[in-house]
This record gives C-alpha cells, structure tokens and sequence, in this order.
C-alpha cells in the first residue's frame, strides 16, 4: 500500500518512539525473517515484551505474521510498508 509522505513520516515517528518498536523493525529490515525467540534474543529484549510489541507494530501494518495458523514457530517479516517506512525511520535517525 503506497502511503503519502507525512504518513510514512508519522509511521517513523511511531516506530523511533520506542527503542524496541526500533530494533525489531530494523532486525526485520532487508528482507529478513524472524521468529519471536529468535527476534528476542538478536535484538537483546525480553521475550515476554516480543509478542505484544509484533501485535502492535502488526495493527500498524508494518509487520506480518506468514503462518498465523501455527501455534508455535510463528514467522514474522516487514510488510510492504513496513519497508517502505524503514528510509523514513532512518532520515529522521
């Protein structure tokens, strides 16, 4: 879904405002894939605060589960605008 810039700058925003809103979003960036373990443990955050920071960055659409039917090994990566919002987070770094 192709935003106009001042969303993508308020998306950035969103994401810059929490440190681990941060990390997970640039783990996830460059096309990477990632399982909430294993998200926590690259990105040095509890394991308890992962699944409710992936819910909320999910409710913004910038984050998707691939394989929500599963109940354990869920695979999470950046949707199209997460993507597209990771060069906003970065100009406003």
């Amino acid at each position: 879904m192709l935003l106009d810039e001042k969303e993508y700058f308020k998306l950035a925003a969103y994401v810059k405002a929490s440190r681990y809103r941060l990390k997970i979003i640039d783990f996830l960036s460059d096309g990477k894939y990632g399982m909430p373990l294993e998200i926590a443990d690259k990105v040095n955050i509890k394991q308890s605060h992962i699944s409710k920071i992936l819910k909320d960055l999910k409710e913004k659409d910038l984050v998707e589960c691939i394989n929500p039917e599963v109940r354990k090994g869920k695979l999470y990566h950046l949707t199209v605008t997460g993507e597209e919002t990771v060069p906003y987070i970065r100009r406003i770094s």
